[in-house]
């Protein structure tokens, strides 16, 4: 297998970028200590540098330095095995895929599972939303890939994590104020408090930009806070709020390549005459609940709830457009019991063992509309629901002193249903399907050194269809609104073998190769009107290698590189073989320096004064944006120059932070990410051009 790097990105003017980011470091401090670091492997929390896994761990000083903290994607950048589109359309949601998991989605997130403190944002058939994660409050991200991100389910090639901050010791507020390019502002407020056996974090942030591209303006507001309180020694409660609302986020729609490359900053066809928007409200609540039975056992139980609404005008024509509105209510509980240092044959040994049950179910409504508004009667109403129903199992046995075993067990069943109510067409588009399956894991770690692991895994993973998905089916050439219960799960074997390795306790490398194969993909089979219907492809397969690589030079500059090559590719048994998977690069590098001039600090804190800089370059190979991988649907690839630099001041109880960021230092024109399959082949949506970034943080101690 052959991953020619892009020359249009990896040319020889950057190589001095390579060569100091063949090393890098994530944590602070003056030698790694990300072999203690704990992370969730599976179901289950052990080290770090332990993991049968691919994880990847991304520390909160790193989510502030990364932005304006508005996008997923900005961060997620440097995790290999993730690629993370900012589409600079706030209508349409960030695009993410982990291992080409997620690739094709057109809006929001799947193929993946996205969890915030313990809460899936991720609905029972696979669909999720990044729009509603508080990066102003986040003080950790995970990312795990690979075939122990099975255990979590439904859609689990790979899981995102996101891990609301703690309490300062002492009342504290903080606030951020950034400004930057094509009218973007942001604003944060928090306040912090521990107090006896309670504390909380509260956090209020608004966001507005005026956009890049014709009709993309957007504005959010957004609260997200976190009790926890302590009701004895083994004993813990966590209670969480995340208010979220998008008064509007215009839809510029995507670009043909004629169109990208004559003027990149116009809307698409017939955006603006049909005003596109997306109106967006999501309330939602949980508590997590964590008691120590004995030092061994410890349970965990979960519950959470919310609403969300959702309003969207589409174009179709030049006269005429639709529109679309949904009202859900999801919940869901889910329990664990963890037995931790148990000895199995004198040897360790960990276990845990749960359910999830989870609930979602949307009113959903459409009509025709004129010029952004509604008209005429509705001709479309249907309730929607996916449901989940889970058990699982998971251990770790230190077999051997130089060996550890994992293995793993989720059963899942899945249930899609959709009632049509609108029944004025002649057509009754009601349907339901039930999805079941077991899915194993089992990977060994080799401990051979203090400074070297070598693991072993494989998993058996499944991706059932959407709801959005299932709700429409191809007849001849058109698309109807009728269930389409032919569409079956995506069923996956994955393999993956990994290494890492401290050299030092400057350095840390780590490797995986995986190889992916999948039947049954659910790939596009006929988009007409906005209608887009969906099948299965017999066979696909995704092999490839990840190296995340980080070096602490001395207390002032770290460095760090992660690459990702993958070949994604339909079988041979279908009628696109040979043909490379849509939306998914080929390869993908990133590549970082900073320098500290006080040094950076152990943990996760800001330094108290003193200047801050780094410099990343981004890098990807070209992708396709259909399955015909023909010219028209082919984005280049492209390399980008990201700065910042920071200031530290402290006055008294007072710490502020005063930085600038330049992104695209050079200007590069180039695709930031591509609508799959689009029926008219606006694919294309426009990466920013030159744009900065300026702000003030300010943390005060009460």
């Amino acid at each position: 297998m052959k991953f020619p790097w892009p020359k249009p990105s990896f040319k020889l003017r950057h190589g001095f970028i390579v060569a100091i980011g063949m090393h890098a470091v994530s944590v602070f401090g003056q030698s790694l200590d990300t072999q203690e670091v704990l992370v969730q492997s599976g179901r289950l929390a052990q080290r770090q540098f332990d993991a049968p896994a691919s994880v990847y761990a991304i520390d909160g000083q790193t989510i502030r330095n990364s932005g304006p903290q508005v996008n997923l994607s900005d961060v997620l950048n440097q995790a290999p095995g993730v690629v993370a589109f900012n589409r600079n359309n706030y209508a349409q949601d960030v695009q993410i895929s982990i291992r080409g998991f997620g690739a094709r989605s057109a809006f929001g997130l799947r193929g993946f599972r996205l969890i915030t403190d313990g809460i899936p944002a991720t609905t029972p058939d696979g669909q999720g939303q990044a729009s509603t994660v508080s990066l102003t409050s986040a003080d950790r991200i995970e990312v795990l890939t690979g075939p122990l991100a099975q255990l979590y389910g439904n859609s689990a090639g790979g899981v995102i994590q996101v891990f609301t901050r703690e309490a300062e010791a002492v009342p504290t507020l903080q606030s951020q104020i950034v400004m930057g390019s094509h009218g973007l502002s942001r604003t944060d407020w928090q306040f912090s408090q521990r107090s006896g056996q309670v504390s909380f974090v509260g956090d209020y942030s608004t966001f507005h930009i005026q956009g890049y591209r014709a009709h993309s303006e957007a504005k959010r507001e957004q609260i997200n806070t976190l009790m926890r309180i302590d009701v004895s020694p083994q004993t813990r409660i966590k209670l969480l709020a995340n208010l979220f609302s998008m008064p509007y986020a215009k839809d510029p729609l995507g670009l043909t390549l004629a169109q990208a490359l004559a003027n990149p900053k116009q809307a698409g066809n017939n955006a603006v005459v049909n005003d596109g928007r997306k109106t967006v409200s999501q309330e939602q609540l949980g508590a997590v609940l964590e008691h120590q039975i004995d030092p061994q056992i410890r349970v965990q139980a979960r519950i959470y709830g919310g609403t969300r609404e959702n309003l969207q005008y589409q174009a179709s024509s030049p006269t005429a457009g639709s529109w679309v509105g949904l009202d859900r209510n999801f919940h869901g509980i889910g329990f664990q019991v963890q037995g931790k240092n148990q000895r199995l044959a004198h040897q360790s040994f960990d276990w845990v063992l749960g359910f999830d049950q989870d609930f979602s179910g949307e009113m959903r409504q459409g009509g025709l509309a004129n010029a952004g508004a509604k008209v005429g009667s509705i001709n479309r109403s249907e309730l929607n629901e996916s449901s989940n129903s889970d058990i699982f199992a998971q251990a770790n046995w230190r077999f051997l002193p130089q060996l550890s075993i994992t293995t793993g067990l989720r059963s899942s069943t899945i249930q899609l249903q959709s009632r049509d109510d609108y029944l004025a067409d002649g057509a009754n588009g009601s349907g339901k399907v039930t999805y079941k399956a077991v899915n194993p894991v089992l990977g060994a770690t080799w401990h051979l050194n203090d400074a070297l692991n070598l693991y072993l895994n494989s998993g058996r993973g499944f991706e059932t269809p959407t709801l959005s998905e299932s709700v429409y089916t191809q007849s001849g050439n058109a698309v109807l609104g009728l269930f389409n219960a032919n569409l079956v799960p995506s069923r996956i074997q994955h393999l993956e073998l990994g290494g890492k390795w401290t050299p030092s306790p400057q350095t840390r490398i780590d490797t995986a190769l995986f190889r992916i194969q999948t039947d049954n993909e659910i790939v596009t089979s006929l988009s007409v009107g906005g209608r887009t219907a969906f099948t299965n492809a017999q066979q696909t397969q995704r092999q490839g290698i990840e190296i995340s690589a980080r070096h602490l030079w001395n207390q002032h500059c770290r460095t760090l590189l992660s690459a990702t090559a993958i070949n994604a590719q339909y079988g041979e048994n279908t009628s696109l073989a040979g043909k490379y998977l849509p939306g998914i690069p080929r390869q993908q590098l990133f590549s970082s320096i900073a320098w500290s001039e006080k040094g950076f600090q152990l943990g996760n804190k800001n330094s108290v004064s003193g200047k801050e800089a780094n410099l990343d370059w981004v890098a990807r190979s070209r992708l396709w944006a259909n399955d015909s991988n023909d010219a028209s649907g082919t984005a280049i690839g492209y390399g980008m120059l990201n700065a910042r630099v920071r200031q530290h001041f402290q006055w008294g109880q007072a710490q502020v932070v005063a930085f600038v960021g330049i992104d695209n230092l050079t200007d590069k024109r180039a695709v930031g990410s591509v609508i799959i399959n689009q029926a008219n082949k606006q694919f294309f949506e426009p990466a920013l051009p030159r744009n900065a970034i300026m702000g003030v943080t300010t943390k005060l101690a009460l």
